[in-house]
């Protein structure tokens, strides 16, 4: 968790450095800006084995200790010879010599118009550096082949010492969250144990009356809480350890109890619920009273409402957010604002999410002003192309589309109506969601 004093910048003095600042009509961009100047990440490194690395931040760079590969060695299975007995580009017959296994040095001496039968990975013999594919040769005898004219040229299906990592140079850079090759890529490089970053804690409790947990009864007029699931299922999917705090109720002493409690605990607050101007006012209150919070209404479609900043309790603080209490408005909130937060909370490099340009199956409406976010199912067309279908009714309350969706259509602000057969904008949900 986080201290009060570790949290270099002051809220009010980003948005104030702002001309067009306007918090009851922010853009999906001054948003994310905002949240990218405040979030400091986290103090805390361990030392994890590679495999139990896998999905967490590198904590320093990795810089190789060897070079990779460590000689020239052969990228196929052919035969070797020097590269100047084909500089004519002629047709040439070579002697075969002996041959290079894998994990053993061949040391004989290959000579003019001589070749050694080579296997992959086989280091190069000496003053031979070119290989040709077993299959684009002829045999002549046990010993001799055959190489047609210009059908290989000096340095080819050579693998150079240090080509994939030269040594001393940046591996893995600080920032990087591990995947599968990069392990691999670690212990190619003989490296057992790494640096990360400890894992962020996020504490995470909905608000509201009507809402029930699971194994409760339901009332008429109460809903079941399916947002703390959906939270527990993103966060978890980031690498993220989770501290749900239930269903907190709308009653100021329960929601301070609550909020200070989630402060103490953790490095980051995700609420749902109770920051729209429509919602229980003590909850605003409470959340200014306790830290330096901003509520906004951003220039979107779901998901207008937002509170984000910070809340302190006995000298720790916390980042919050503050996110809408309709199902489909807190996955696209914590998307496009949460999620790259709270992975510069955590040291991570952020990288852009991949978003790509497909034709629309059909007429989308949209009014210019806002951006939209809609669910959308990506499918390949008949003319061969990606093609994007909306998932039907857009409601923010709907969450079995984004459970149909396998991607997010996105529209821009300026953007107007789309016609069948334009391209725009699409997140798919692969790896993602």
């Amino acid at each position: 968790m986080n201290t009060a004093s570790g949290i270099a910048a002051k809220l009010q003095d980003i948005t104030a450095s702002m001309s067009d600042y306007n918090p009851n009509a922010l853009t999906v961009q001054q948003a994310q800006d905002i949240m990218r100047a405040y979030v400091q990440p986290v103090c805390g490194i361990e030392k994890l084995t590679i495999r139990q690395a896998l999905g967490r931040v590198l904590a320093a760079d990795i810089i190789s200790p060897i070079n990779v590969p460590g000689h020239d060695n052969s990228a196929m299975d052919g035969y070797a010879l020097r590269g100047e007995d084909v500089a004519d580009g002629l047709e040439l017959e070579l002697k075969i010599t002996g041959t290079a296994m894998a994990g053993a040095e061949f040391t004989g001496m290959v000579g003019y118009r001589q070749c050694v039968r080579i296997m992959t990975g086989a280091l190069m013999p000496a003053a031979c550096d070119t290989v040709i594919p077993q299959e684009f040769t002829t045999k002549i005898s046990d010993d001799e082949i055959r190489i047609s004219a210009g059908s290989l040229r000096a340095g080819d299906n050579r693998r150079l010492k240090g080509e994939d990592l030269a040594i001393g140079t940046v591996a893995l850079h600080k920032g990087k969250i591990l995947t599968p090759a990069d392990l691999g890529l670690l212990a190619s490089l003989g490296i057992p144990e790494v640096s990360v970053q400890r894992r962020l804690r996020v504490a995470i409790f909905s608000t509201g009356d009507e809402l029930r947990s699971l194994g409760e009864t339901l009332e008429s007029g109460c809903v079941y809480d399916s947002n703390r699931y959906t939270l527990y299922g993103m966060l978890v999917r980031m690498g993220c350890e989770v501290l749900d705090m239930g269903v907190i109720q709308d009653n100021p002493d329960a929601l301070e109890a609550a909020m200070r409690s989630a402060c103490e605990n953790a490095d980051a607050i995700i609420t749902s619920g109770g920051v729209s101007v429509g919602d229980a006012d003590h909850t605003r209150q409470l959340m200014r009273r306790l830290g330096e919070v901003a509520f906004w209404t951003i220039a979107m479609r779901p998901g207008r409402p937002m509170a984000f900043g910070k809340v302190t309790s006995t000298g720790k603080a916390a980042y919050l957010f503050g996110l809408p209490g309709n199902p489909v408005a807190l996955m696209v909130s914590f998307y496009f604002f949460a999620r790259q937060a709270l992975q510069q909370l955590g040291g991570a490099e952020i990288v852009p999410l991949p978003i790509f340009r497909v034709k629309s199956n059909a007429n989308v409406r949209k009014r210019p002003g806002r951006t939209e976010y809609q669910r959308g199912i990506l499918s390949i067309r008949e003319d061969g192309e990606l093609g994007v279908s909306i998932t039907g009714s857009q409601g923010s309350g709907i969450l079995r589309s984004m459970s149909e969706a396998n991607c997010m259509i996105i529209l821009d602000d300026e953007q107007g109506n789309i016609t069948a057969g334009e391209k725009l904008s699409v997140l798919p949900f692969a790896g993602l969601i």
